[in-house]
C-alpha cells in the first residue's frame, strides 16, 4: 500500500464524511480553531519525526512514498500531520453536540497540581531513558519525551475541566485512538513504513 494510498483510504475518506455529517452546524471559531491545532501539529511534530527517521527508529519503503523529502521525512508524513489533526477536530465536533456534562463543574486545585506534577515526573522518566540511549525503549521513551509536555500545561491549569468533561474526552480519544492504531498496524504490515525492532519494545 502506497503512503497515498493509506491517507486516501485512511483519512480523507472519513474526513469527507464527517465533514459532510457537520460543516453545516460548524461555526467560524472552530475552523479557526482546527486551523491552529493543524499549524501546531506541523510546527510541534515535524522535528521530533525528522529525528526519528534520520536514527532510524522508523523509516519508509522508498517505493511506496513520492520521493518528495522535506529533511528526513517524506511529503505524505506532513500531510498526514494535518489530515490526521483535521479528522480529530472534525470528530471532536461531531461528537461535542451528542455528549454534554450534566454534572456541576466543581474546581480542584489539588487535582491540577497533582496530575500536573505525576505526569511531570513520567516525563523525567522518559526524558532519562531516551537521553540514555537505551535503544530497545528508543521509541516508547522518544513518544513520551514527544507527546507529554503538550499535557503538562493543560493539567495544571485545566485537569479539572478535563475531567469534568471526560465523557467527551473518552469519546474523542479512545475511538480514534482505536482507529488510527488499526490502520497503522495495516501500514506497517503492507510494509508502507518500519519501526526499527532494535529500537522499539
Amino acid at each position: 500500500m502506497t503512503y497515498s494510498g493509506f491517507l486516501l483510504c485512511f483519512v480523507v475518506i472519513p474526513i469527507i464524511i464527517l465533514f459532510t455529517a457537520i460543516w453545516r452546524k460548524s461555526n467560524k471559531l472552530f475552523w479557526l480553531a482546527t486551523f491552529i491545532h493543524v499549524i501546531l501539529a506541523v510546527i510541534y511534530t515535524a522535528p521530533w519525526d525528522n529525528y526519528l527517521v534520520a536514527t532510524r527508529v522508523w523509516y519508509y519503503n522508498p517505493r511506496l512514498v513520492s520521493g518528495i523529502v522535506f529533511g528526513y521525512v517524506p511529503l505524505e508524513e506532513y500531510t498526514f500531520f494535518l489530515l490526521q489533526t483535521l479528522l480529530v477536530g472534525l470528530w471532536w465536533q461531531m461528537v461535542v453536540r451528542r455528549i454534554n456534562s450534566t454534572e456541576k463543574f466543581q474546581p480542584s486545585q489539588r487535582l491540577r497540581y497533582t496530575t500536573s506534577i505525576i505526569v511531570a515526573v513520567i516525563w523525567l522518566g522518559a526524558a532519562f531513558i531516551f537521553l540514555s540511549h537505551w535503544k530497545p525503549l528508543t521509541y516508547l521513551s522518544a513518544i513520551l519525551f514527544w507527546a507529554i509536555p503538550p499535557m503538562i500545561p493543560q493539567l495544571f491549569f485545566g485537569a479539572d475541566i478535563l475531567w469534568h468533561h471526560r465523557k467527551l474526552l473518552a469519546w474523542t480519544i479512545l475511538p480514534l485512538g482505536l482507529y488510527l492504531s488499526f490502520a497503522d498496524s495495516l501500514a506497517i504490515k503492507s510494509g508502507t513504513w518500519v519501526i526499527n525492532p532494535a529500537q522499539s519494545t
